[in-house]
């Protein structure tokens, strides 16, 4: 359940085993970041360019690294060559993923 004084991110859906984590990727940044939140998605700037699935797999990389899980708990559910994606965040919950990725 939600709490009510930070209700849950619309860019993050509780579901089995874990969370569905929409996107919005802006590949060929400065650096990687969070760059807040774009309707129900999550804004992801990403350093890496979009070729041969490389910003794919560092947006991957940098949503392990910021969530604090292994790399294999983060899947691409969804929007491998579109710059809304999809992910599927193994073993957290929306609070711990709001958290994490909302934090200054």
């Amino acid at each position: 359940m939600s709490d009510q004084r930070h209700p849950a991110p619309a860019f993050a859906r509780p579901t089995k085993g874990g969370v569905l984590l929409s996107v919005r990727l802006q590949p060929g940044a400065a650096r990687s970041e969070v760059a807040g939140v774009q309707g129900d998605a999550l804004r992801l700037r990403i350093a890496a360019p979009p070729v041969d699935g490389r910003a794919n797999d560092a947006a991957r990389d940098f949503l392990a690294e910021r969530l604090g899980v292994p790399r294999s708990a983060i899947v691409l559910t969804r929007g491998a060559t579109a710059r809304h994606k999809l992910f599927f965040v193994q073993g957290l919950t929306v609070e711990a993923v709001r958290d994490r990725l909302c934090r200054p």
